[in-house]
């Protein structure tokens, strides 16, 4: 069973698919079945509502290396507002002042309780599912800048679907993120060439920083970033968590 939010006509909230049902939940890690409807009737959203957005930057060699970059010592975190999720079938809209807006497919991982100070051989039981992520860069603000603030943070630009996969359920080494832009692979990476991995960037994050129940990691993207053009559609794919599409429009 599956974790969603969705809406109707009367109701916008999480929820529990199941085949071709979806029940109303009270929370994100609720298992108590409420209303049922129809999974054809419903509109899917972002499932996660995070108090903040953890990610993670060069989390893979060929990553760091493609952009010229060193590849770091320790996890090379930065945030993301809460007010760039959109959700599976959303619009992902290109800043009048950016003329580089790239793809970047992650695998994201949902807190399930509050964690601080975590051991990293502790940290798989503080995570509850997994989701499919696009961390959207404006490159060249990203650049111009010198910091990733602006460049990673409008509005739109952390799609996020479209669903929380129970950790419980994925065989997580079989993982791989794939990027399709307008039906062309353009990433496809195992989870399993992560620099950092998903255990020790809980412990690491968690020094310095409490994370709540229902925050969210990117954990980083592998090689094959590029550009998108308005009109563009991307798709970010991972087997057994999901397929979030999205298209890129002009603002």
């Amino acid at each position: 069973m599956l974790t969603i939010r969705f809406r109707t006509e009367d109701y916008e909230g999480y929820g529990l698919l199941d085949g071709d049902n979806v029940y109303e939940a009270q929370s994100f890690d609720s298992t108590e079945r409420g209303r049922t409807h129809a999974r054809a009737g419903v509109r899917l959203l972002a499932p996660v509502t995070p108090s903040k957005i953890v990610c993670v930057g060069r989390n893979y060699v060929d990553h760091a290396k493609e952009l010229g970059n060193p590849v770091p010592a320790e996890p090379l975190i930065f945030l993301k507002p809460p007010s760039s999720i959109i959700g599976p079938g959303d619009n992902i809209v290109c800043p009048p002042i950016s003329n580089t807006v790239s793809y970047e497919g992650e695998l994201g991982v949902v807190i399930g309780r509050r964690a601080r100070h975590v051991r990293a051989e502790e940290a798989a039981a503080y995570i509850f599912g997994y989701t499919c992520v696009n961390d959207v860069t404006a490159r060249d603000l990203q650049k111009k800048d010198g910091q990733w603030t602006r460049g990673k943070g409008f509005d739109t630009f952390c799609p996020v679907g479209p669903a929380i996969v129970p950790r419980s359920s994925v065989e997580f080494s079989s993982l791989r993120v794939r990027t399709v832009l307008n039906g062309e692979v353009k990433q496809d990476g195992s989870v399993l060439d992560m620099i950092f991995s998903v255990n020790a960037i809980i412990a690491f994050v968690t020094e310095f920083m409490t994370l709540e129940a229902g925050d969210l990691i990117a954990t980083g993207t592998p090689s094959g970033v590029g550009p998108m053009e308005p009109g563009s559609t991307v798709r970010v794919e991972i087997d057994g968590v999901g397929v979030l599409e999205n298209q890129l429009v002009r603002g």
